[in-house]
């Protein structure tokens, strides 16, 4: 079968009787079962999945179809679907299905996608290289002794090597655009609240957001269009009227953008990346727009910040995982009473990276230390929200690498978690503010390794994002 890059090229091919739903599951299902050592799909809806495509094939015959029919998806780990398991890629949410399905979710279910399998990623999305979930590390199809990012990392590699059109991933900290850097694929937050939480197992509540994984500009402005929106089961949703990003992609003759002078004069950016990003720069200016470095000093507040408050969201999340209610639980023979239970069942349910974690956040928010970090941190936060917006109210949009360097090999950044944070370095900042941002195909090292290039922009203005990221792609 033909590889497809977006819906628009397989509903052509439907239309013209040159395939149909149940081949396009046919052909994922075989591309996962010959990719199974990249280890992308903790389960895989095969007899559901083929059952749904007869489903839409019909409507499709009908003329009743939705506008997603004929897109094959996956979904993270994290996101809820109604009696389909659900872990968070953890031990302690073993054995566990979904009561309900996430908004998100459900929305592009409406509208007739079909959802192949549930995709691995970092134990409850804490992680910049999918190395950190309980069923083993996810490969990059590109080279597999390399991450593919995290924490979206199986959901970006599922659509980098052809297992499904589109994948929805979610991202806290740059979970759905470092590992679509890293996979050479389309990935997207949008504005912080623009699409309902319900459903999403939190992490980090004020910087959670649900993202698509593309390889097309188009798919991607679909899946917002339709995810995004008012939601009664989630008060901190926005109810802004969602406009119809697919309709509006068409990018305006002269922009004017930045990039931080500090970001690209680091000394922990590759030659690769900085040599890629600088080219589009000089692209962008040939082609007549205004592009200008700013100094960012606060650029070395963004991950202090984004730990001490993510790690604090953490530990208060997380306290509902207590192996009383569902999920793993520590063997009897092991408890002497209640508190022991909450002890054994976290010691042994968590990984190292998630306890790490809850271990920090609840030190920063403990009485002696909460003032000394947890405020500060706030306070920083509003002076990088203030900082960016004054930015943006001179420029278009902020560009800059998704990630300092191409994907690093598996294992290399493991016993140095300072290392492991600075991977995310570029990608915060969208999160710390709420701002949305995307991450497009930059093209590749010197090994051949895909690199992104990332945008950020205005509050509630993704659909200006969308078609200038498709420009400059």
């Amino acid at each position: 079968m033909a590889k497809y890059n977006s819906l628009r090229e397989i509903q052509e091919a439907i239309s013209k009787q040159e395939t149909s739903c149940v081949e396009l599951v046919k052909y994922y299902l075989q591309r996962i079962e010959e990719n199974k050592n990249l280890n992308v799909f903790l389960e895989v809806y095969a007899d559901e999945a083929l059952k749904q495509a007869e489903e839409v094939d019909n409507k499709i015959r009908n003329n009743t179809a939705g506008r997603l029919a004929g897109m094959v998806i996956g979904v993270k780990d994290v996101l809820a679907h109604q009696n389909h398991g659900l872990q968070a890629a953890s031990k302690i949410l073993d054995k566990f299905e979904s009561q309900f399905t996430a908004t998100a979710v459900q929305r592009v279910i409406d509208q007739d996608v079909i959802i192949i399998g549930r995709q691995n990623c970092d134990e409850f999305a804490m992680g910049s290289s999918n190395e950190n979930s309980a069923f083993g590390p996810v490969r990059n199809y590109a080279d597999a002794s390399r991450v593919p990012g995290g924490s979206s990392g199986a959901s970006a590699v599922a659509v980098q090597a052809d297992m499904c059109l589109a994948s929805l991933g979610s991202d806290t900290g740059g979970s759905v655009r470092q590992p679509a850097a890293f996979c050479g694929v389309i990935g997207v937050k949008p504005t912080y609240s623009r699409i309902s939480r319900w459903g999403l197992i939190a992490y980090a509540s004020s910087f959670d957001c649900v993202g698509p994984i593309t390889r097309d500009i188009d798919d991607a402005a679909l899946l917002l269009e339709i995810m995004a929106g008012a939601d009664e089961y989630d008060t901190t949703v926005s109810t802004k009227p969602v406009p119809a990003y697919s309709a509006n992609l068409e990018p305006k003759k002269h922009y004017r953008i930045a990039y931080m002078r500090e970001a690209l004069e680091s000394e922990g950016l590759s030659e690769d990346v900085k040599q890629r990003t600088f080219e589009k720069i000089n692209w962008l200016k040939d082609q007549g727009h205004v592009v200008e470095a700013v100094d960012y000093p606060l650029l070395k507040y963004l991950l202090p910040t984004y730990y001490i408050l993510t790690t604090a969201e953490a530990s208060s999340n997380l306290s509902r995982f207590d192996g009383v209610k569902y999920g793993y639980r520590a063997g009897a023979e092991k408890i002497k009473n209640l508190e022991n239970l909450y002890k054994k069942t976290r010691a042994e349910g968590f990984g190292a990276e998630v306890r790490r974690r809850i271990i920090l956040g609840t030190f920063v928010l403990s009485a002696d230390y909460y003032d000394a970090y947890y405020t500060k941190a706030q306070r920083v936060r509003r002076l990088i929200k203030e900082s960016t917006d004054k930015i943006l109210s001179t420029y278009d949009f902020l560009i800059s690498p998704t990630t300092p360097t191409p994907a690093f090999k598996i294992g290399e950044k493991s016993e140095d978690q300072l290392q492991m944070f600075l991977a995310d370095i570029f990608t915060v900042q969208a999160n710390v503010i709420g701002n949305p941002c995307i991450s497009i195909p930059n093209g590749q090292s010197a090994d051949g390794l895909p690199i992104g290039i990332q945008v950020l922009g205005k509050n509630f203005e993704e659909s200006e994002l969308l078609a200038f990221a498709k420009f400059l792609q």
